[in-house]
């Protein structure tokens, strides 16, 4: 039996596709000093033996591990304690582990669902989930997805009372529908003055005084309480690390096609139903520290009346 011809040093492309990987991530470890530069032969160009093909099949096998190259170099280093890099590995790979696990689950719940529900958080999803499928409107799914992105997890979780009592109360679904209607139709042309802006925003003051009702009946408040009281352990595990903002903040961020005459509707109906408010006391509602962090407009909604505000 003979032998092929064993080579004593082989080129780049040679080593590369025997190490699995390219000429150019071999140039890499090069430039980074991870790789020894090699002989080289009469023609100017690298040659790798023995010894150089080990340390890259050890390179390659730490980088599939995720370890960063980096820490690979000083792994080479003979007084290098390589504990610390696995244990910051380790806390990387832990985080990419819950990282997909909660993708996998936001997958699982829409395709569960049926729609982008399962895509918002475990605290809003799991605050409607008794609901029918279809009892949720898109827009419905839009107007928790702002708040969630405004106000956290436990805003849009406390908001979402607000749709399970429109989604089995079809008196209030269809007086929400007109007063949405009517809000709309305050266009351009209205001026800000003008009668129907109080009209309406007397009848949206009533409305959500009558949703607030319905939360209160359901005992939907009560369950919102419990949120408030472990907001800090519910939603340890659904921060997205995305920093909330005030509705302040999101005025200036979120575009809405709101004509001077709609602002000023939503802005006298919550004048309404905080004075209502203060003269009763809440009917309705969350505890106040949520409240006093929203200050409604464009993009916002009210905590504690809940009501949308959006198209």
């Amino acid at each position: 039996m003979h032998f092929p011809v064993i080579p004593r040093r082989v080129k780049i492309g040679d080593a590369a596709a025997f190490a699995g990987t390219t000429p150019r991530a071999i140039r890499h470890y090069h430039a980074i000093g991870l790789l020894p530069e090699p002989e080289r032969g009469a023609d100017d160009r690298r040659r790798y033996g023995y010894d150089d093909m080990i340390r890259l099949l050890w390179i390659r096998k730490m980088a599939d591990a995720g370890i960063a190259l980096e820490d690979i170099r000083t792994t080479f280093e003979p007084t290098t304690d390589i504990e610390q890099s696995l244990a910051r590995l380790e806390e990387s790979l832990a985080a990419q582990a819950a990282a997909i696990e909660r993708q996998r689950a936001a997958v699982r719940n829409w395709r569960e669902s049926g729609n982008p529900l399962g895509l918002l958080s475990p605290l809003v999803t799991g605050r409607v989930r008794h609901l029918p499928a279809g009892a949720l409107r898109q827009s419905d799914l839009d107007t928790l997805l702002v708040t969630e992105r405004i106000f956290g997890p436990l805003g849009a979780a406390v908001q979402a009372d607000r749709f399970i009592v429109l989604a089995t109360h079809p008196g209030l679904r269809a007086e929400d529908d007109r007063l949405t209607e009517a809000e709309t139709a305050l266009d351009d042309s209205v001026d800000p003055d003008d009668p129907r802006v109080e009209e309406i925003a007397a009848q949206w003051c009533a409305h959500e005084l009558a949703v607030g009702a319905a939360i209160e009946e359901a005992g939907l408040d009560e369950s919102a309480d419990e949120l408030f009281a472990h907001q800090h352990d519910e939603t340890a595990d659904v921060e997205d690390g995305e920093p909330v903002m005030s509705a302040l903040q999101a005025i200036g961020k979120m575009p809405y096609d709101f004509s001077p005459a709609r602002v000023r509707c939503m802005e006298r109906a919550m004048e309404l139903l905080n004075a209502a408010h203060a003269t009763n006391g809440p009917a309705f509602g969350a505890p106040g520290a949520v409240d006093e962090q929203s200050a409604d407009g464009p993009g916002g909604s009210s905590s504690s009346s809940r009501r949308r505000v959006g198209p």
